[in-house]
């Protein structure tokens, strides 16, 4: 396969008519007629974003011509040198391997410091040896270099997918042959390219391994992902995070076994529940007004606490054995709260049998000194005696896997080891046996992108990006002044005007009031600043409405049809994430569309010339203004109070009627009956109830209805008939038509 890493020039000479410019064209010329291609520079530029070339060359050349030094003054050396040294330094925070050379013509080896010299790979000397023999030593160099990039399951499988070998396995499209005897299917051939379909093999191929037994080079990537993330186990996992919780869950929890769970976990955490037969004991996370969960009050991890619950519980207290089996928390939540997890281990200590940190929103933190001790697995971390800890993690949500790219970490306690071949019993009841090869290698590579030092500057940029894009929304808030309106980025202003700054900006303090949770125990939180949740106009910490405001969802959607998709929608906020893929461009253009949706709203256009699609879908609201719109639906949720009940609902006391797999068993055996919103108070749900925003399940298969759920769903029937477009998705609700009018109904046992 050929790949393009053309060998880089950096020599202000490179189209200069001189002897110098014409020695480094030849040279350039050389290394051409060898095969590999050559980017020719006259300066270093902006040096952050040249260095950031480290991605996409084989090697670089970098001048010290006579021209370089100037006059060769004291004065001129010392500022050539320190282009040189810098650009050097740039480079290397991200890539400890590419070859780097130096060539001049009179200047030599002798001229150059030790910091410089010991990240050469060579030092040309223009004229003493053909331009031919120094291009053949160049490229091997870079060949070398290039030949060592993959990591073991990638390299594997392009090696496989360009051997040209017939298939007579699965898939049935034959490395694509299939594709290209329809057009339909030339289509699709052309669209994802050869190389994908090529590499779309089965389980079958010897010489790539197999992910279901861990053998070969799939075995040999993941002991390099678990070398790179610190942990003593990882699996990759081609399902997603969804998937990889229920492996965790299934190796370790039986029917019957008390389980501590954040209340306001994944829903897969919850779908494990159901699956396990397994008695949940829920910490209760804090919340503000603008629906964001905050975290577990410390005190909730306190063993003596948790054995009260355990009490407390009518189907725990009845349990065999008291010591949970499991406890999961999610880290970070959705918003970027993080937990201390180094001081819930020390309190836990070995009262809990396994540790278990859904981290799908945090695999990035283990590369940046920034998150220390704010993740699970890492370098030098103290162990349990008996505990084993697990972190779940969505490579492909903040790292550079494809969809579906998650993967397992492990510590072992100091007296417990993790039982590989047991656990893949459970790893084998989740995959399936026919895994895409094209996510496990986004696995591999995923992780060989984190190798220091390359990881930490791709976290660090992200850091970077994320809080020079808050700095920007502060300016521009600043500018507009306190008598007009802008939107705010929840969290503390960064202190410092440029970099990451102070961590400790970021921790949480006691006396802190900017996160509306209340009082939180000084260091046991701390906010990621790459997760950026924007606030709009209309609602405070306090959950008081203004008498105007600007509901997310309408902002969601201008921004939507501007070209910009976001990530998490809620009533007064909406949520972005600075992924180590987002760049200047983008949180800029973030900005200046919501610089026009000011504009747009302030002068309130009518919505068929702002939202042109939006309109044309719903015509009811082709003239209605922009604002007008915003305070028609502000003012429903203003009618209904619906910030404090979405903030009472999730807090209010819930009581469990049966377990939560007695409860999923009546609906599989068609034991439940469909119940109208109006008919719902006390009655037990059979199914997940999880409002949109927050997708967070508000109840469990299992549990009663209150009064205050029943209210929201009240609303949200309302809402829907009143604003069609902007609905309120309530997954477990059911919408019939019942005599031509939408009726609302929920599954519950029967009585």
């Amino acid at each position: 396969m050929k790949f393009r890493f053309p060998v880089v020039i950096i020599d202000e000479d490179f189209r200069s008519e001189n002897i110098s410019g014409s020695g480094i064209r030849d040279l350039a010329e050389a290394i051409g007629k060898e095969g590999m291609e050559v980017v020719g520079f006259t300066s270093y530029g902006d040096l952050t974003s040249f260095a950031q070339q480290a991605s996409r060359a084989s090697c670089f050349i970098l001048s010290i011509d006579d021209e370089e030094f100037g006059s060769g003054s004291d004065e001129d050396v010392s500022i050539a040198l320190k282009a040189i040294r810098d650009f050097i330094t740039e480079v290397r925070k991200r890539n400890n391997d590419i070859p780097i050379f130096l060539y001049g013509e009179t200047r030599t080896s002798r001229h150059i410091s030790n910091d410089i010299l010991r990240e050469l790979h060579g030092f040309i000397h223009m004229f003493e040896d053909t331009p031919e023999f120094v291009a053949r030593h160049i490229i091997r160099e870079a060949r070398k270099y290039l030949d060592c990039l993959a990591p073991p399951f990638f390299r594997a499988l392009m090696d496989y997918a360009s051997d040209s070998s017939y298939s007579w396995h699965c898939p049935g499209h034959s490395g694509g042959v299939a594709f290209l005897k329809s057009p339909v299917g030339q289509m699709f051939h052309q669209f994802f390219g050869e190389n994908m379909l090529r590499a779309d093999v089965c389980n079958a191929v010897d010489e790539l391994g197999q992910l279901l037994d861990h053998t070969g080079p799939v075995s040999a990537s993941e002991a390099n992902a678990a070398r790179i993330f610190n942990a003593d186990h990882l699996f990759f996992v081609t399902n997603g995070t969804s998937t990889s919780n229920k492996v965790v869950w299934h190796s370790t929890v039986a029917p019957g076994d008390i389980v501590v769970v954040d209340r306001n976990c994944h829903k897969s955490i919850l779908h494990s529940i159901i699956m396990t037969g397994a008695i949940p004991v829920f910490l209760m996370p804090t919340r503000n007004h603008y629906g964001i969960i905050g975290p577990i009050p410390k005190s909730e991890f306190d063993p003596e606490t948790i054995r009260k619950k355990i009490e407390a519980n009518p189907f725990a207290r009845k349990a065999k054995n008291k010591k949970p089996r499991i406890l999961t928390i999610t880290q970070s939540t959705y918003d970027g709260i993080l937990y201390n997890v180094e001081t819930i281990k020390s309190m836990l200590g070995n009262t809990i049998d396994t540790l278990h940190f859904d981290e799908a929103w945090l695999p990035h933190a283990a590369f940046h000194p920034f998150y220390r001790n704010m993740h699970a697995i890492g370098e030098g971390r103290p162990r349990s005696d008996e505990t084993l800890v697990f972190a779940t993690q969505s490579t492909h949500k903040l790292l550079a896997g494809l969809s579906q790219a998650s993967q397992i970490l492990v510590q072992d306690g100091t007296n417990r080891k993790l039982d590989t071949h047991r656990f893949n019993e459970s790893y084998l009841m989740h995959s399936s046996t026919s895994p895409q090869y094209a996510i496990i290698a986004s696995c591999d590579v995923a992780a060989a992108m984190m190798e220091p030092p390359g990881g930490k500057a791709l976290v660090e940029e992200s850091l970077h990006e994320a809080l020079d894009f808050r700095r920007a929304m502060h300016k521009a808030d600043e500018e507009f002044g306190k008598d007009d309106w802008w939107f705010k980025v929840w969290g503390p202003l960064p202190q410092s005007e440029e970099g990451v700054g102070d961590r400790d900006d970021w921790v949480i303090h006691e006396d802190d009031t900017w996160h509306g949770f209340g009082r939180i125990e000084s260091g046991f939180n701390m906010l990621d600043p790459i997760k950026s949740t924007i606030i709009t106009p209309g609602l405070n910490l306090n959950g008081e409405f203004d008498e105007d405001g600007i509901p997310a969802a309408i902002v969601s959607k201008y921004l939507a049809e501007h070209g910009i998709i976001i990530e998490k929608t809620g009533l007064y906020s909406f949520f972005i994430m600075f992924t180590i893929g987002i760049t200047k461009g983008r949180w800029n253009s973030m900005v200046t569309e919501l610089q026009q949706f000011k504009d747009d709203y302030d002068h309130n256009l009518p919505m068929w010339r702002v939202m042109p699609e939006f309109a044309a879908k719903h015509p009811q609201y082709e003239r209605i203004g922009l604002r007008d719109l915003c305070s028609a639906i502000h003012s429903v949720y203003k009618e209904y109070n619906v910030a404090r009940i979405t903030t009472d609902m999730y807090l209010s006391n819930i009581e469990p009627a049966m377990t939560p797999a007695d409860a999923w068993a009546k609906m599989a055996h068609r034991d439940v009956e469909r119940v109208s919103i109006d008919e719902l108070e006390g009655r037990v749900t059979a199914m997940l109830v999880t409002p949109y925003p927050p997708g967070i399940p508000l109840l469990v298969p299992g549990e009663r209805f209150n009064a205050t759920i029943i209210s929201y769903l009240k609303f949200a029937r309302d809402f829907n008939s009143r604003f069609p477009g902007f609905e309120t998705d309530v997954h477990g609700l059911v919408r019939e038509s019942v005599d031509g009018e939408d009726r609302y109904f929920v599954d519950v046992v029967k009585d």
